[in-house]
């Protein structure tokens, strides 16, 4: 999610694009590829999955019987693996690796910017995480270098365009703000409670930033909450640990909690990390989600 270079596959690798219902009890690959796909989400219609690959966005049948279908947004074709859609299913929200937000038809179409244009100097980045229940507004992360290293923050910023809102302090890392079902809180992961580098766990705070909890308190490191849409469950993906970011290629365990923290179960273990879960990827009855394993073949 964070400047670098363009990542490619090893040569025996392959994508696997995973099914799994919210229990783990069925679990299916419904799209296997040679190339790097990235971040699926969920249609609210519940027809499509749309994943990154290469820069550019895709769709799918969540069976992998149709597809995949290329997403237009030219001009826009350096997208990164952040994305969502809104609750109503017809625009799609993408970051995009020129650092700025825009939003586009589900279908396709030319993007429009969302983001603000910043002091040049700041090099500010915006990365795309979550959208409210009601569509209204964005969470992202601020991510801007300082003298020390890099800053990150959780922000927010309408939908539709307007002034952004800082709701972290820049003290420590955070990532991967996403609001809860019924839009009372964000939910996002943190190193504020860390005692060793990279050591993130899960938080939530209210919508102004206030009543920051840590609901997650393991050795792992664990990154992306994800709410059902129902509001039942969250999803999210726990590195080794000692793990510092969240990059590719680690023994990676995706896990479900309930909304506070509690009953945490393994779903599904694997080769994976950075553009497996990346956003929210559940299906609209909240009883499906979708992710990314990279198995590296003999």
């Amino acid at each position: 999610m964070r400047p670098k270079s363009a990542r490619r596959l090893l040569p025996t690798q392959v994508s696997e694009l995973v099914v799994t219902s919210r229990d783990g009890s069925e679990l299916a690959m419904i799209y296997e590829t040679s190339e790097l796909i990235e971040a699926p989400n969920w249609t609210p219609d519940g027809k499509w999955l749309i994943f990154n690959a290469d820069g550019r966005l895709f769709r799918i049948s969540p069976d992998g019987s149709d597809g995949p279908h290329r997403i237009n947004t030219a001009p826009i074709e350096n997208l990164n693996n952040d994305h969502v859609i809104s609750p109503d299913g017809a625009t799609l929200f993408l970051s995009a690796n020129d650092g700025h937000l825009y939003r586009c038809p589900i279908r396709g179409g030319v993007p429009e910017k969302v983001s603000n244009d910043q002091e040049p100097e700041r090099k500010f980045r915006y990365y795309l995480h979550g959208i409210s229940p009601d569509g209204q507004t964005l969470a992202y992360v601020g991510y801007e270098p300082t003298a020390d290293g890099n800053m990150t923050r959780i922000c927010t910023i309408p939908s539709a365009g307007g002034p952004d809102v800082i709701l972290t302090d820049g003290a420590c890392p955070v990532d991967g703000p996403e609001f809860s079902a019924d839009g009372e809180w964000i939910y996002f992961n943190s190193e504020q409670a860390a005692t060793r580098p990279g050591h993130a766990q899960i938080f939530r705070m209210r919508l102004d930033g206030s009543a920051t909890e840590q609901l997650t308190f393991d050795d792992r490191v664990n990154w992306f909450p994800h709410a059902a849409p129902d509001g039942s469950l969250f999803s999210y993906i726990s590195f080794p640990t000692g793990t510092l970011g969240h990059p590719e290629d680690k023994d990676v365990i995706i896990r479900t909690m309930l909304p506070d923290g509690s009953d945490i179960r393994d779903i599904d273990r694997f080769n994976g990390g950075q553009g497996s879960i990346n956003v929210s990827s559940w299906a609209p009855d909240s009883q499906r989600f979708a992710y990314v394993r990279y198995p590296v073949r003999s």
